[in-house]
């Protein structure tokens, strides 16, 4: 793969896996934690996962495939095409929590940190792969957001900024420290406690700033 090619899109895109997919897909990720990108073949994915190479050909035609496949079941996972509620009578609150309740725990899950770890090793050598997370999980998710934020200020539930600002600063509003001791496997994991509270303060300090604004108390 040549570093100005794009990841090709999954051939294969089930969204139930079947149990040897998902050998191949915790093998491969295994091996690109431990090997990185460059040194990790399909023979040696083949025999981490105790498939046979026929098999693993008929499921990805590439390496490239393979990782791009990781990419779309991650992007699965984050909800970044998910369909957000638009009903007007909506609890805002409620919703903005399960939504960063959601996405934490997608950004924490074992697996969605490992795929990171890769890309964010590998994307100077193959920057594809940078392109590729940050194309399909990072901006879908920011987009989705920002065209669910747009709505409520059009319809008088936040003040009226720019969306595309306001859902990049919901999202690091999560990034907190331990989030960054995750990505560096410092142990020990955030509890639910610490999750809770994460949530809870982002979805407060995003409102505080949000919130439209009171009419002045009538003369």
């Amino acid at each position: 793969m040549s570093q100005t090619e794009a990841l090709p899109q999954p051939a294969v895109d089930r969204a139930d896996p079947t149990p040897k997919q998902r050998d191949i897909a915790e093998a491969a990720t295994r091996l690109f934690m431990a090997q990185g990108y460059a040194a990790v073949s399909m023979d040696a994915i083949a025999r981490a996962a105790s498939v046979s190479k026929a098999t693993l050909y008929a499921y990805f035609a590439s390496k490239d495939q393979l990782f791009a496949s990781l990419i779309g079941t991650a992007c699965s996972r984050s909800g970044a095409h998910s369909v957000l509620p638009t009903e007007e009578e909506l609890d805002l609150r409620a919703t903005l929590t399960a939504l960063a309740d959601r996405a934490l725990r997608f950004m924490l899950e074992p697996q969605s940190l490992a795929i990171y770890r890769v890309v964010v090793a590998e994307s100077v050598r193959f920057p594809e792969l940078g392109r590729a997370f940050f194309e399909r999980i990072t901006e879908s998710s920011r987009q989705n957001l920002a065209a669910w934020l747009k709505k409520q200020m059009e319809c008088g539930k936040l003040l009226t900024r720019d969306p595309v600002i306001a859902a990049q600063q919901f999202i690091s509003l999560l990034r907190t420290h331990f989030y960054t001791r995750a990505v560096l496997g410092v142990d020990p994991p955030p509890s639910e406690d610490e999750i809770k509270a994460t949530v809870t303060a982002a979805v407060e300090t995003f409102l505080r700033a949000y919130a439209p604004e009171s009419p002045p108390p009538a003369a």
